[in-house]
Parts: C-alpha cells; sequence; structure tokens
C-alpha cells in the first residue's frame, strides 16, 4: 500500500546575528516524539509553503514572520509516513519566539546544533546549516 505523502513547511529561526537558531522539542505522543525540530507544520489544502510557515510559527511560536528565504525542499520516507519539506530561513520576525504550544523551545547556536537529537529526515538540512 502506497503512503499519502504529508507535505510540511517549516522555519529556521535566526536571531539577529544569524548565529543562532531557534528550535522546539515535539511532544512525547507524536510522531519521533522527544526529537527536537525546526517549528513548522503541514501544509493546508489552498495553502501555499510561504503561507503555511507563516500561519505555522504564528501558531505555534508566536511571532509574525516579515523576512524569508526558501532554504531547502526534500522528501523523506519513514516506515509509516512518507513526508514532504520546503523549509524556509526566517531573517526577520516581529514578537519573541516561544513555545506557545506548552513545548521546550530554546536558542541554539548553530555550531551547537548537532548536539541535539533530530529526525533523519532533518539530516541534510542541518548539514546545509552548518555550511552556512
Amino acid at each position: 500500500m502506497d503512503k499519502k505523502q504529508v507535505w510540511i513547511s517549516a522555519g529556521i529561526i535566526l536571531n539577529d546575528q544569524q548565529d543562532k537558531v531557534f528550535i522546539t522539542q515535539r511532544a512525547a505522543k507524536a510522531h519521533k516524539g522527544g526529537f527536537w525540530e525546526f517549528a513548522g507544520g503541514k501544509v493546508e489544502c489552498g495553502e501555499t509553503a510561504e503561507q503555511a510557515v507563516i500561519r505555522e510559527l504564528d501558531e505555534e511560536v508566536g511571532i509574525l514572520v516579515t523576512e524569508l528565504e526558501h532554504f531547502i525542499a526534500l522528501e523523506h520516507e519513514y516506515p509509516e509516513k512518507a513526508l514532504k519539506f520546503d523549509f524556509f530561513l526566517v531573517k526577520g520576525f516581529e514578537g519573541e519566539a516561544y513555545g506557545k504550544e506548552g513545548q521546550p523551545g530554546e536558542w541554539v547556536k548553530l555550531t551547537k546544533l548537532r548536539d541535539y537529537d533530530f529526525p533523519e529526515a532533518n539530516e541534510i538540512v542541518l548539514d546545509k546549516l552548518m555550511g552556512m
């Protein structure tokens, strides 16, 4: 049976100096629970990836995106689901990022991202970020 592909749009939220990124921890009950991630979520019917990431970042971490740049698109297949991702660099925003849904969140130096456990689908993203 073919897995239905889920389209995810995520934001790599950078601080003013662009040397730190805001990451959040997935809820224990979620797919890949306990892992760290770049905030975002499903692209809804009729939405673009850009619209989705702006909406999701408002809902999840309480920021209003003002400057956005596409970073990478990729697909990843887990045994239980197939995912399509669009990752965006968030270079400007209003508000203060926090775990709006009660999830842990923290600002992490780009050079320290490998100290956190991310889902396998994020490996390519982390590699590209390390090269920035």
